[in-house]
């Protein structure tokens, strides 16, 4: 049997996973298998900790119990007549390690060269209460298993007595990548605060660690960045995504409690490389000291969009300045005798050249060589070959081969800062399509090599972004898992819930640009048949009932108690509201009903606020949603036309 299990494990380098699941889990697990009975599920949980687990991963299993309607309570030892959850660090010899031992768990997950190791066992004890046990190699991946028992809980098997029951499992896990998140670098308003925590708490249940702030439109990330936060702004600044102390204060502290690494980035543009600014080093690390004193534990720099540099002064001055500014934060923070929680981990940086096809290959050896210098510590970014490129093992290893070492990729999807009408809602190779920037037939490596880190560019509509992330999520953790139609589909549950996920999953074709191809074919078809003088609508009408069925469904999101759905239908709002006009004036017009025509491009309930400029110059204007755009709206146009004929 044990060999039979380091077989399957085994099976971790290669990406592969077992067949035999008793559980639907995201990220999906590198290998999860069952085992024989269910364990009952107690109302009272006794969770027991060993002493290297640290308390914002008790409290995340409290409050997973607490969300579950069970009632936690901790203990120092396992609990007679309770569900017992022990949570442990992997060679500890603690409580929960020689657990493990007893129960003669495998370890080899631990010896492979992954991120984030872990062990999740559910099993009976005598009486058949449940035993949870998660062993992490820190405190961090332990954290990552309460992930897995938070969906675990949510499969509970209802048993003939009325008791609770869980089918016994266990999971061995990690992630491919260590670092994998999201990046606010888009251009337009910043997410809110309420925004940014929902995404914290949805990054910790999928497995995400790394949120990288640099909100292009934030002042005090680029045009003021060595300022520090104002402590109040006006009610316009606020419409802005202007933040104050306090905010960056309750992000940074729902950051540590979700365990997301909340990096703050500054762009100090041109004056990193000048070198009559010897005083750059010095404003940028006082302005991270008033950041570290807001909660930021970890910091990026950001010198893109400002121009690449080509001559071997400036190259080397900007090397020898990241170099520094490293070292400087180590030195302020990294000292022997740091407290664990004032360390800071290592710099982001994001450099002038990004998209390598921009120079000659000539060029680009000597750019990142010039980086190669850098600590290796020191996360070095590119977006590929082009701007929008999908991550791919081509460009990893030809700027890896240049910088010596591995880079990290921000990834700028489902970014929609270039197409700000738009949204993409669907799965991760219809967005592909659907996003004019991204090449159609670019696909997910099975093996992504050269890189550790993945982090996304989303839209400027963070709550609708969740569903493209949710998939970003799913494959950094276990890439050669990936299925790119299961992965969608848990997504629309995961943004919305079961209450709206049917719904979203069939207006999510029609809020695009491009529309569904059911619509599609019934225009079409309605359109023969005008063409052969006998005009058939019934099939079209009834598509668009359903459409507007649906709109209506997601519109109760406004009043979900779930502050999640209704931040979602904030995001949604202007696009619904402009599919349910189309449809509902188009149905009227087919049937040949008097109907009042809607303002399709002046519309208040089809219009959404973004941001031009940067600095100082930014401003507010006015965009008009655009769903279903390809062959609703000119067939609602030619309905026009023909019912101003008629009259």
């Amino acid at each position: 049997m044990k060999h039979k299990l380091i077989t399957l494990l085994i099976g971790i380098v290669l990406g592969l996973t077992t067949t035999a699941q008793n559980y639907t889990i995201y990220p999906v697990p590198h290998l999860q298998k069952s085992m024989p009975g269910t364990a009952r599920l107690e109302k009272r949980v006794c969770i027991v900790a060993e002493a290297g687990i640290d308390e914002a991963t008790i409290q995340r299993a409290e409050q997973v119990m607490r969300d579950h309607a069970l009632q936690p309570f901790r203990s120092e030892r396992i609990c007679k007549g309770c569900t017992n959850l022990l949570l442990g660090i992997n060679g500890s010899r603690g409580i929960a390690d020689k657990e493990a031992a007893r129960m003669k768990l495998c370890r080899e997950v631990f010896n492979q060269p992954k991120y984030d190791r872990h062990i999740v066992s559910l099993t009976a004890d005598r009486q058949g209460a449940a035993t949870i046990l998660v062993l992490g190699e820190n405190t961090d991946a332990a954290f990552y298993g309460l992930a897995s028992i938070e969906q675990m809980l949510e499969q509970t098997q209802q048993e003939a007595d009325g008791s609770s029951a869980l089918p016994c499992a266990t999971i061995y896990d990690c992630a491919d990548l260590r670092d994998r998140g999201i990046i606010e670098g888009y251009y337009g308003v910043p997410y809110s605060a309420e925004v940014t925590k929902d995404l914290f708490r949805f990054m910790a249940r999928y497995k995400m660690n790394t949120y990288m702030y640099g909100a292009k439109s934030d002042p005090y990330h680029s045009q003021l960045w060595a300022a520090p936060y104002p402590t109040s702004i006006t009610d316009d600044q606020l419409r802005i995504g202007y933040l104050t102390q306090d905010m960056l204060r309750d992000i940074t502290t729902a950051a540590h409690a979700t365990k997301v690494n909340f990096i703050w980035a500054i762009h100090p543009g041109t004056a990193f490389t000048d070198a009559d600014d010897p005083g750059v080093l010095d404003r940028i690390m006082q302005k991270f000291g008033y950041m570290h004193q807001l909660g930021v534990r970890q910091f990026g720099v950001f010198v893109d969009d400002v121009g690449v540099p080509s001559d071997d002064a400036t190259l080397r001055l900007g090397a020898d300045r990241l170099t520094e500014l490293q070292q400087r934060i180590d030195r302020q923070w990294n000292t022997p005798t740091a407290l664990a929680t004032d360390t800071v981990k290592p710099l982001h940086y994001v450099p002038q050249l990004y998209a390598y096809s921009w120079v000659s290959t000539e060029q680009g050896k000597r750019f990142f060589g010039s980086l190669s210098t850098v600590p290796e510590k020191v996360r070095i970014y590119i977006t590929g070959r082009g701007v929008w490129t999908v991550p791919c093992n081509e460009d990893l290893q030809i700027v890896s081969g240049w910088l010596g070492h591995e880079v990290s990729w921000w990834w700028n999807y489902p970014c929609n800062d270039n197409d700000v009408t738009k949204l993409f809602l669907m799965d991760t190779y219809a967005n592909f399509h659907d996003e004019k920037h991204i090449i159609t037939l670019s696909r997910m490596e099975p093996h992504l090599q050269g890189t550790h880190t993945l982090i996304a560019n989303p839209m400027q509509q963070g709550e609708a972004s969740k569903i493209s992330l949710f998939s970003v999520a799913d494959y950094a953790w276990n890439t050669a898992a990936f299925n790119n139609h299961r992965s969608y589909d848990a997504a629309l549950v995961a943004a919305v819930g079961n209450d709206y996920a049917d719904a979203l999953r069939h207006l999510a074709p029609y809020l695009r640009y491009f529309d569904a191809d059911a619509l599609r074919y019934n225009v079409e078809n309605y359109r023969q048949s005008v063409a052969e003088g006998n005009p058939r609508p019934w099939a079209l009408v009834g598509t668009l009932k359903a459409v507007i069925a649906s709109c209506e469904k997601l519109e109760q999101m406004a009043q979900s108690p779930r502050e999640d759905c209704r931040l979602m239908y904030a995001d949604l709002r202007p696009w619904l509201l402009k599919l349910k006009a189309m449809a509902q004036e188009t149905v009227s017009r087919l049937q040949n009903q008097p109907t009042e025509a809607i303002d399709l491009d002046n519309n208040p309930d089809f219009q959404f606020e973004i941001l031009s400029g940067l600095g100082s110059g930014i401003s507010l204007s006015l965009q008009t949603a655009e769903p279903a755009a390809e062959y609703l709206r000119p067939l609602l146009i030619r309905l026009r036309e023909r019912d101003n004929e008629n009259q």
